[in-house]
């Protein structure tokens, strides 16, 4: 018994593809196709798929809101998104609804088959242009969130190894000022020395 797969994609072209694609593989079985997440509840438990290939853009129900219907009534079953756009936001909400991957649809035909398999064995796939895509994402919003943009600038002079004296010089303000930023730094980020400040700035904001 082979991986059961069922393709979720508003191209009929492109549903063919994927079929004659898993077709050629030993591995995987074609469980079923559908142009939209309209009835998806009742297709996971008519064909009930171990992986569901998921198109992100469909009119209807869509793949984001088919995902999470999925996964809030069969978290067993491993969804691997695919789309044709790199958008940030989409990629952001369909990792927090709990899809398994995320992949292009100009990747090759071997890639998404290796995909398939790699989610079914529990990995997390994501195609590397995707993950580097989620990385600057992150990066941005968390640094925004937790520090103003004056004590943002602030730790990033005491990275480059300026003192506060220097760093007030720089930014035409007192030396309390800058002590007084550093003290809001260190209780935001909850540390305690400026070497686990610099360690923060070089791993979460540089």
């Amino acid at each position: 018994m082979g991986i059961r797969v069922f393709i979720y994609d508003d191209h009929h072209n492109r549903r063919d593809s994927l079929k004659a694609l898993i077709g050629l593989n030993d591995e995987l079985v074609f469980a079923g196709d559908a142009a939209n997440c309209d009835k998806v509840l009742q297709d996971m438990e008519q064909f009930y798929p171990d992986v569901v290939l998921m198109d992100i853009n469909m009119p209807g129900v869509d793949g984001l809101e088919g995902l999470r219907l999925i996964k809030t009534k069969h978290p067993e079953i491993q969804v691997l998104m695919q789309t044709a756009f790199d958008d940030s936001n989409k990629i952001f909400t369909s990792i927090k609804s709990g899809a398994s991957g995320y992949i292009l649809k100009s990747d090759s035909p071997q890639r998404i088959l290796q995909a398939i398999e790699e989610v079914y064995r529990g990995g997390a796939v994501m195609n590397p242009f995707i993950a580097q895509k989620v990385l600057e994402y992150f990066r941005p919003r968390q640094a925004k969130s937790l520090l103003s943009p004056k004590e943002d600038e602030v730790l990033a002079l005491l990275a480059e190894g300026l003192s506060y004296k220097m760093i007030a010089e720089r930014l035409g303000v007192s030396y309390s000022t800058i002590n007084t930023h550093t003290k809001h730094i260190y209780e935001k980020l909850h540390i305690s020395s400026l070497g686990e400040a610099i360690a923060y700035y070089y791993k979460n904001i540089k």
